[in-house]
């Protein structure tokens, strides 16, 4: 018998029966997973008896670094101060288009590698991916000079990043153990230990439109990821946010594009002023560019407010011009039946094999965000983001002041909108989404618009506006007031 299948074997028994796995021996684990020798029964089985055995500190540690090492593992020059933030996902959270380039404009590098949404969770890339020609899909060099000339880069992970980690993630959700915390925090960590940070700073949503749900909950998977990555030497802080209302005025990728670009330009909502102030003075502390959180708050205060991340941000768009991807618009340009799966990848580009006309097309349209349309939403023309064709108010059905907006249930009205997912790779609407009038805090009259629905067909779909109204709950005896802080608090 062949004795690295032995070993494999061994090693789950030794797990599964409570024993604690080395460092060598989760390396070997992880190997065997990326490169096919363990095989999908024996992950399972492995999956499982970390579910059920647990792992204590420095087996999630271990188990994050040998993940990390699975692939490329990305190198900055020595004189770089490199850092990036982590959301656990919630509904209207632009928090990283203003963040990003806040952070640069510090002083800070920030390779951001972020994700597309899934469920009731918007992606960070789907929201960037409404600007016209916006690439998300930088290779390595390109990435480099980005971070180069610009200071920071909003990205997708590419295969090279954790290969372990894409195997894992796919068996966990097809063996209920998804919910293992060393398993979801060695997820999370092991890509930002790739881009190889000096600090990193977390935002990790409780209530009833995160992905976790209660503060207990969230509380634990934070001081979790906080330890694991202060184990591998990188310095974090956690905030637990909550994320059982929106986050500012808008849900829906260009929608949020829109605000996030308010934000860029010292205006915006509050509430998202406040989160990415809070997150940037926390990241800029422990990366050591200031003395202190207060301090680096007011720094990420005056990049909003002089101009400077906003000018990055439209710097940032023009530099991460086309190499490969954007399947959308291609589909757009000539049907989707033409587009068929990759023939061959490079550093560079991704072939397909798709018609001459389609490929004029595609090239004509994707040649990265122009000067003249980044420049143009930057200054507050956000004209050359797609609008719906058709929108619908949601009025008040009396008097009163907005208590709650139940986040969950206005991201799945979105999400049936078209504005996100149900299974990976589904294609989504840029455009569609919903405006809330009034907020949590804020008085609306009886028949007044407390949300605006953007949508593509004429009609909405069947028990769109009912669903929206049982989200709403209105205190008609209580006087407006103001929003509680998001941060709940904070994990260092």
């Amino acid at each position: 018998m062949d004795q690295t299948v032995c070993a494999v074997q061994d090693l789950i028994a030794k797990k599964a029966s409570g024993g604690e796995l080395l460092k060598a021996e989760l390396e070997q684990l992880v190997t065997t997973i990326s490169d096919g020798t363990m095989d999908d029964v024996q992950l399972g089985a492995l999956l499982m008896a970390i579910f059920i055995k647990g792992m204590n500190g420095r087996e999630t540690a271990d188990l994050t670094l040998a993940m990390k090492n699975s692939g490329t593992v990305m190198e900055w020059p020595r004189e770089w101060v490199v850092g990036d933030k982590h959301s656990t996902g919630g509904v209207g959270d632009k928090v990283s288009l203003p963040l990003t380039p806040a952070l640069a404009s510090c002083g800070l590098k920030v390779p951001m590698i972020s994700g597309r949404g899934l469920g009731h969770t918007g992606g960070t890339l789907d929201k960037l991916e409404s600007i016209p020609g916006f690439n998300a899909c930088l290779p390595a060099d390109d990435l480099m000079s980005a971070l180069q000339t610009v200071g920071c880069v909003i990205t997708g992970q590419t295969e090279n990043i954790v290969p372990a980690d894409r195997r894992m993630y796919a068996a966990r959700d097809v063996t209920g153990t998804v919910a293992s915390m060393p398993l979801i925090v060695s997820s999370i960590l092991s890509k930002k230990a790739a881009e190889s940070l000096n600090s990193l700073v977390l935002d990790v949503k409780f209530g009833s439109g995160s992905v976790l749900g209660p503060l207990e909950k969230s509380e634990a998977l934070a001081k979790a990821l906080v330890a694991t990555m202060q184990d591998i030497g990188v310095k974090t802080t956690a905030l637990l946010t909550n994320m059982d209302h929106p986050i500012g005025r808008t849900i829906g990728n260009a929608l949020e594009v829109s605000e996030a670009v308010e934000c860029l330009n010292g205006a915006g909502p509050l509430d998202l002023r406040s989160l990415v102030v809070a997150l940037g003075g926390e990241l800029l502390a422990a990366s050591g560019l200031c003395e202190g959180a207060t301090e680096g708050q007011r720094k990420i205060e005056a990049a909003l407010d002089d101009g400077s991340a906003c000018s990055t941000f439209c710097r940032m768009l023009q530099a991460q011009v086309f190499c490969y991807g954007l399947h959308n618009v291609l589909q757009d340009a000539a049907g989707s039946d033409i587009l068929l799966r990759p023939a061959q990848r490079s550093a560079r580009c991704c072939r397909f094999r798709y018609s001459a006309t389609a490929c004029s097309t595609f090239c004509r349209k994707l040649q990265g965000v122009s000067e003249e349309v980044a420049k143009e939403m930057c200054n507050g023309g956000v004209g050359v983001l797609p609008l719906a064709p058709h929108t619908t108010p949601v009025l008040a059905r009396q008097t009163g002041v907005v208590e709650h907006q139940d986040a969950l249930v206005l991201a799945r009205c979105c999400a049936t909108l078209g504005a996100g997912r149900t299974f990976a790779g589904q294609r989504i609407s840029y455009d569609v989404g919903i405006y809330l009038n009034k907020v949590v805090g804020e008085q609306v009259e009886k028949g007044q618009p407390w949300a605006t629905v953007h949508h593509q067909q004429v009609e909405l779909p069947e028990g769109i506006l009912q669903q929206l109204q049982d989200a709403l709950t209105l205190n008609p005896s209580r006087s407006p007031f103001q929003q509680q802080p998001r941060v709940a608090k904070i994990i260092r």
